[in-house]
This record gives structure tokens, C-alpha cells and sequence, in this order.
């Protein structure tokens, strides 16, 4: 059996403050882990991970940081960092292109590659952050498009049977930003991804009507692919949603809170002006973003080191100074506002640790 790769300590060339994690989140909040390591194979990864749960010691395995609000009390265990990195390519007329890739492979950089080598699909996710790993688990997605639409199989380590499983699409349990992985928090370690796209140069149809606005093409037409990178990136970048360390409207986890998707009784309850997107089984999804500002919560909403973004409503922000506390705050301040107004519950998008909301 392989010896256990535990360290006390981890130095990496981006560390300037031990293992406290607000370093490592794109919302720069969050106390100290007792202990962080950082593992760059995937039979490494397995074997930490198995000694750890062995130990009985809390584990919390950490990606891109960009989906995260770690307390301010910090982490009581050991903290996994994952950097594993491959991709496998196999490419056929039939198939397409069959993509492996490690859970810690950077996405907008798979993304890129992907319309450099003339493989399309992913176009519309461009600008994402975050590892291949966290992509099913939240099946990401943006401008009309799911990760989920191009996954094959996502490999795991169970931590509860203590085996490798390779889970089929069809399995996963996809939903709107949710799986079997995010349903299940904690029981699957994702080792690595496959995707399956299409050849060419030209993108998957373009379903969403702002970036159709943009690309001057009628919804279901296809477009280049790189000019789908472009328009999607010059969209997120105005809305705050493309990382810059100069920018603190982008110093967030992105949306903070999903897409409430109703019943048709629910939905009948929104105002008439309220947006509306069918979804399947008779449900409707609305806008959380139309919900917060019609509750009365601007952009640039707040008035301390926590605050929404000046550019999207759905983004809460660190002004600088911020801490996880002065975040909660603001986020159970606009929760409360939504409630108080339509009835409705904003559920929030990314992995809370230590904090309760």
C-alpha cells in the first residue's frame, strides 16, 4: 500500500500567509485551516484522502476556490488541494472528440484548447472559473449551455465504500445547477472528467437570446466558436463575472444565489412582469437577479466592506476588507427582503463552510 503523503505543512509559490484560506477563494474571506496539502496525482489524491477518513480527521477538498465562503473561524482539519492535471484526447468521425481530463485541470483553460483545437460545445461556458472537477458537481452553465450536455462519464473515489466508480451522464443525476455529487456533499472525490464534443469550428446552437443579440444570429444558428468565446467573455467581463484582481466587483463566488424553478401554482403568484422560462415537468424558472432588485436591492447595495456588485445584482461582493460574517450578513439581509416581498426563498450557490444561512 502506498504510504500516506500527509504534511504538516505545504509551501507553494502562491502562499504568502500560511494555510489561512482566504488566499485561496475568489471572495478573499475565510480563517485558517489546521493543516492544508496540496496533491498532484490522482493515486496520491485517493490514498490522502482514504488516510484521512480513516483518521477520522474533517476533510475539506478545495479546487478553485471560486464557488467557496469559508467562515471566519476558518477550517478544523485538513484542507485537500487538488492539482492533479492530464488530458486525453481520442478523435474519430463518429465521436467526436473524447476528452479525459483531471478534476484539477483549469476550466476556462480547457475551455480555450478546446476551440484552438477545433472541438466545440464548451464555447458558451467560457470565462468560468473554478477546476474540471467542480463542473459536474455543480453542472455549470452559463449563456444557454450545461456542462452536463457534454459530459460522458465522471470518475470518482466513493468515500463511503471506499472504491472507484465511474458514474454514466445518465447517472449523475444532473439537474439545474445540481447532481448526484452536490445532492451527495462529501461522498464523492471527482478524480477526473470525460466530455464529448463535436468537431469543427463553428459552436454548439446559440439558445441565449442576449448572446444571439450580440452575435447578430438567430437563436438555434451556429456561430464561430471563437467569436462565442469573445462575446461571452465581453459579456461576463461587464458584469463583473471574469476575474481581475483590480476589479472588486469581481471579488466574489459568482451567482450567489440560483434560479428559483416553481410549480405552475408558484409561478402564478409572480407579478405578470416577472420572467418566465419554461422548464420540463411544467415548471418555470424566474430570475433571482429581477427578484433581488424589485425587493429593493440595487447594484452596489450596502453600505460596508460587503456589498453587491456595481455590475450584477446576483454577485455579493468583497469590497476589500470584507469578513464571511459581513457577507452572511448581506446575504440573509437580501434573502429576508425576497421573502418579505414575493414569498420566495433564494437558495444560495456556493459551498458553505462553517457558516449556516
Amino acid at each position: 500500500m502506498p504510504k500516506s503523503i500527509l504534511k504538516p505543512e505545504l509551501e507553494l509559490p502562491d502562499a504568502r500567509s500560511g494555510t489561512r484560506l482566504a488566499d485561496y477563494t475568489t471572495l478573499r474571506v475565510g480563517g485558517s485551516a489546521r493543516r492544508l496539502v496540496a496533491v498532484d496525482n490522482e493515486s496520491d489524491l485517493v490514498q490522502c484522502v482514504r488516510d484521512l477518513d480513516a483518521r477520522g480527521e474533517p476533510v475539506l477538498i478545495l479546487g478553485g476556490g471560486s464557488n467557496l465562503l469559508v467562515a471566519d473561524s476558518g477550517f478544523d482539519g485538513t484542507v485537500v488541494k487538488i492539482e492533479t492535471e492530464g488530458v486525453g484526447v481520442e478523435t474519430s468521425g463518429c465521436s467526436g472528440a473524447i476528452l479525459s481530463v483531471a478534476s484539477g485541470e483549469h476550466w476556462d483553460t480547457l475551455v480555450l484548447w478546446t476551440i484552438e483545437e477545433e472541438y466545440s460545445g464548451l464555447e458558451a461556458m467560457s470565462g468560468i472559473p473554478g477546476l474540471i472537477g467542480a463542473t459536474p458537481m455543480q453542472n455549470v452553465g452559463a449563456y444557454g449551455a450545461e456542462v452536463s450536455e457534454s459530459i460522458e462519464t465522471v470518475r470518482t473515489y466513493d468515500r463511503q465504500t471506499g472504491q472507484l466508480r465511474t458514474f454514466a451522464a445518465a447517472d449523475c443525476g444532473f439537474s439545474y445547477r445540481s447532481s448526484r455529487f452536490k445532492i451527495e456533499l462529501g461522498r464523492y472525490l471527482i478524480l477526473s472528467v470525460v466530455f464529448q464534443l463535436r468537431l469543427g469550428s463553428l459552436s454548439a446552437p446559440i439558445r441565449y437570446p442576449e448572446l444571439a443579440r450580440v452575435l447578430d444570429v438567430d437563436i438555434g444558428r451556429r456561430a464561430p466558436a471563437s467569436e462565442v468565446r469573445e462575446a461571452v467573455l465581453n459579456l461576463r467581463q461587464a458584469k463583473g463575472m471574469v476575474l481581475d484582481d483590480q476589479d472588486h466587483d469581481t471579488w466574489s463566488a459568482g451567482s450567489f444565489f440560483t434560479n428559483p424553478i416553481l410549480d405552475a401554482d408558484h409561478s402564478a403568484l409572480l407579478p405578470a412582469d416577472a420572467p418566465r422560462f419554461p422548464q420540463p415537468e411544467g415548471r418555470v424558472k424566474t430570475s433571482a437577479a429581477w427578484l433581488i432588485e424589485r425587493a429593493g436591492f440595487h447594484k452596489g447595495y450596502g453600505d460596508g466592506a460587503a456589498r453587491l456588485s456595481t455590475k450584477h445584482t446576483l454577485a455579493l461582493t468583497n469590497r476589500g476588507s470584507a469578513s464571511a460574517a459581513d457577507l452572511v450578513r448581506l446575504a440573509l439581509e437580501i434573502r429576508s427582503g425576497v421573502q418579505a416581498r414575493f414569498g420566495l426563498t433564494l437558495v444560495p450557490e456556493p459551498a458553505l463552510v462553517g457558516i449556516e444561512l
